[in-house]
């Protein structure tokens, strides 16, 4: 186990029971790359590693497996499935789908102002991370304003299918920052959703983040050609260890 996952463990400890909090941390670190495309998982090591039982290591395993994180092989082991491209789109296309319709609604019906304080104030905390460069709080900012703002307007169960979807793309987020989309671009965007919300501006709310959800597709190209190894149809490699 390496140190960073250790540190993800720690920092999850207020998460509920130890089942949610493994499969949590587990899923954030193959979306952090912390743990890698094809890296070879072993229960047995991480039930140590945590001091828990095999039961929900195995258990995080098979719910990993369900989001397509992870390749359960039977008598070969666990390993991090590569990035598909099309489970990206996939995602891509429904959470665009889901978020426009937010921000639509958002803007016809309006919402609280205590809630168009909370976006603003994590914009505000997404620019201070590009100046301070932390990008691993900045994805997590980003996460907290497309909740706020689902949960803004009602719609828990419209984040709850956002969050099983997505979580191929969110690799390729993950991936895309810093180098291929920018941390100000993407906050100048969110900045621009909040903005035709609070004027209750339909049109430009709902223009404005499917020019978000697009983002991905402007950077996904790139990302396949200068870290071939970590998508699908790329030539297979040796399993790396979990330690």
């Amino acid at each position: 186990m390496t140190t960073p996952l250790q540190a993800m463990w720690l920092e999850a400890r207020d998460e509920g029971s130890v089942r949610e909090r493994l499969y949590r941390v587990l899923r954030q670190s193959i979306i952090r790359m912390v743990l890698a495309p094809g890296q070879a998982l072993s229960e047995k090591e991480l039930a140590d590693a945590f001091d828990v039982s095999r039961q929900p290591v195995r258990e995080a395993f098979i719910r990993l497996s369900e989001a397509g994180l992870v390749e359960v092989r039977p008598q070969r082991g666990t390993y991090v499935v590569r990035i598909s491209q099309q489970a990206v789109l996939e995602a891509r296309f429904v959470r665009e789908a889901i978020e426009v319709a937010v921000a639509r609604e958002a803007a016809t019906l309006g919402v609280a102002e205590r809630t168009l304080e909370e976006l603003r104030e994590l914009i505000e905390r997404q620019r201070r991370c590009s100046v301070s460069s932390d990008y691993d709080r900045f994805f997590q900012l980003d996460e907290a304003f497309h909740r706020a703002l689902s949960l803004g307007v009602g719609h828990t169960a419209a984040w709850r299918v956002t969050e099983e979807v997505k979580a191929q793309l969110d690799r390729v987020r993950y991936l895309s920052i810093p180098d291929s989309t920018p941390i100000a671009k993407l906050t100048d965007q969110h900045s621009m959703i909040v903005e035709a919300i609070g004027r209750r501006d339909p049109e430009a709310a709902s223009q404005a983040m499917s020019v978000h959800q697009r983002e991905i597709l402007q950077s996904l190209p790139e990302l396949m050609r200068r870290f071939p190894e970590m998508f699908d149809g790329a030539p297979s490699a040796v399993a790396v260890g979990s330690k």
